[in-house]
């Protein structure tokens, strides 16, 4: 939702990227892969002759984040890249999925996903990690210059912002202790509990994460290889492959889904299946997917409680008028942090112009204080008569040669010095 002008701001910025929008559901599994091996990934774009460049790389995502300079050969990099780590995707099907961002669109976009603006589910935590993680590690390999170094430091400043001024971060906090809640209230004691994780995209692990912290110690994680293995890793858990799904589902007590593959995998003739392996157990269910995992026809099931992500949020009492809102100030934040970044970057550009008018100054000032010999008025008159000779010989060739260049170039002399009449001249 653009407000700034974008128009000469200087921002020397490019975001190539796929994400849970743009990639099939196949290629976005394989996503993993290269968060895995992000330091590698990174030196094949060394290699194909980026020399700025930071990956973003999450379960839902993977971005490039470069410079204005690379912008010729980022998408082909990108698409190699991309090729080589995901498991036979087309070259043509992936440069279909791939989304294109430049200047202050691109500084837009990266502050937006900085403050999970832009997440599967808003206000999700872990992105921003994931974009710090991102710039570090580029910065460990010398691949952040004082570009990059800027954008970043900006997008974690609106961040800030955004989580410090509404309401987004709630939203995934109070849902993930709705679910907690609702837990021990079918289960008790969460020590007693197992739990299976399904996917896992970021919503999930987030919910994990706040079941560990509340006890809940035994948790497999189960889903395509390289995304499971990955979570498990960060989990400190155990892996199952989805193809022992139905099995896993008899030991689970609490069902964390986040699969999201399009598809309900949990259909309510499996979980009624796993029902019976497990007749005095009943089975929480919680689809935190987009789409959902979950058939609705779970709910029916004697000994099975489905709950999605609205059925949480509506138990947390943070409606959809509340998250409107916070949406809405969380962009008017990004627009104010962008105008902000770039009037600092204007600013900065003026600094050797502001610089070298001031030493062209105190050198006028030192020849006609020797040449006045100590005789303060002459000195002074001769410095005005300099300070005015170029400038004034320069408007009286414009005003020949170009006279609405003329006219402009007086308006801004009026600005600059304040003249009697310059607003007046200036509209």
């Amino acid at each position: 939702m653009p407000g700034i002008n974008e128009a000469g701001t200087g921002i020397d910025l490019l975001v190539i990227g796929i994400n849970h929008r743009t990639a099939p559901r196949a290629l976005r599994d394989d996503f993993a892969l290269i968060e895995a091996e992000l330091a590698l990934a990174l030196e094949d774009l060394r290699g194909a002759g980026l020399s700025e460049a930071a990956l973003i790389a999450t379960c839902d995502r993977i971005e490039l984040v470069t410079t204005g300079r690379h912008t010729a050969g980022a998408d082909a990099a990108l698409l190699a890249l991309l090729a080589r780590r995901t498991n036979g995707a087309s070259a043509e099907g992936l440069g279909r999925a791939l989304y294109r961002h430049e200047g202050i669109a691109a500084l837009r976009h990266l502050f937006a996903v900085a403050s999970a603006l832009d997440s599967l589910v808003i206000g999700e935590p872990h992105v921003l990690g994931q974009v710090k993680e991102a710039h570090r590690l580029a910065a460990e390999l010398g691949l952040a210059g004082a570009e990059l170094e800027g954008v970043f430091a900006a997008a974690y400043a609106a961040a800030r912002r955004v989580r410090r001024e509404t309401r987004i971060a709630e939203r995934p906090v109070s849902i993930a202790a709705a679910a907690l809640q609702l837990a021990r209230d079918i289960h008790g004691e969460l020590a007693r509990c197992s739990a299976l994780l399904l996917g896992p995209a970021e919503m999930g692990e987030l919910m994990a994460e706040q079941f560990q912290r509340a006890g809940l110690a035994h948790f497999v994680v189960c889903g395509p290889a390289a995304r499971a293995e990955r979570a498990a890793r960060r989990l400190r858990c155990n892996v199952a492959p989805l193809e022992t799904l139905d099995q896993a589902l008899i030991a689970a007590d609490i069902v964390i889904a986040a699969l999201g593959s399009g598809a309900a995998v949990l259909t309510a003739p499996r979980v009624a299946a796993a029902l019976r392996r497990r007749p005095t157990r009943p089975i929480f269910v919680i689809d935190a997917a987009i789409p959902a995992d979950a058939e609705p026809a779970v709910n029916d099931l004697d000994g099975a409680f489905l709950y999605d992500l609205g059925d949480l949020e509506r138990v947390a009492l943070a409606g959809q008028a509340t998250r409107a809102a916070a949406s809405t100030e969380a962009w008017r934040i990004i627009e104010a942090e962008l105008e902000r970044f770039a009037r600092r970057r204007a600013e900065r550009r003026a600094v050797p112009a502001v610089s070298a008018l001031r030493d062209h100054v105190e050198a006028l000032r030192r020849q006609a204080l020797a040449e006045a010999g100590g005789d303060a008025e002459a000195a002074t008159r001769l410095l005005v008569n300099r300070l005015l000779h170029d400038p004034s010989e320069v408007l009286r060739n414009l005003t020949g040669a170009m006279p609405d260049e003329a006219e402009r170039m007086e308006n801004l002399l009026r600005r600059l010095f304040r003249l009697d009449g310059a607003e007046e001249k200036s509209e």
